[in-house]
């Protein structure tokens, strides 16, 4: 490998470096998501639900219940690389509301955390799980 594609280059994602790379970011986002936030929020307390409320969503019970799901289930099958995409898309959505609008007025550093996931998270939604995943084997 020359110098020039170290400091400019890319790792193709069909590579197996690539696929590598994209094993270790799933897995480890997907384990952070549910172990360090979604076990805390499953079940939905009654203060998510309240909170969940309080962002306006209409039936407050049933939104606390799919975000603290997208968190949980969806950060093991993002680990898994299972259902990659539509869980992807799950994650995206819970820590969008959450970053754009949970921690809308916080400081940057608070809101931080939940971006860094929904970005994540749409990256899987376009990339995939990569090679090295459950979604790969079925399909």
């Amino acid at each position: 490998m020359s110098l020039k594609q170290i400091l400019y280059g890319g790792t193709e994602t069909s590579s197996p470096a690539a696929n590598f790379g994209l094993l270790v970011l799933r897995v480890f986002t997907g384990l952070s998501l549910a172990l360090a936030h979604g076990m805390g929020k499953f079940p939905p307390s009654g203060k998510f639900i309240d909170g969940v409320g309080d962002l306006g969503f209409p039936v407050p019970l049933l939104f606390a219940w799919l975000a603290s799901l997208s968190e949980l289930l969806g950060g093991f099958l993002l680990a898994l690389g299972l259902f990659t995409r539509p869980t992807a898309f799950m994650i995206a959505v819970t820590m969008g509301v959450a970053g754009f609008m949970q921690h809308a007025d916080d400081p940057f550093a608070t809101m931080e955390k939940a971006l860094l996931f929904f970005a994540i998270a749409v990256a899987f939604l376009f990339i995939g799980a990569g090679k090295y995943s459950i979604d790969k084997a079925v399909k």
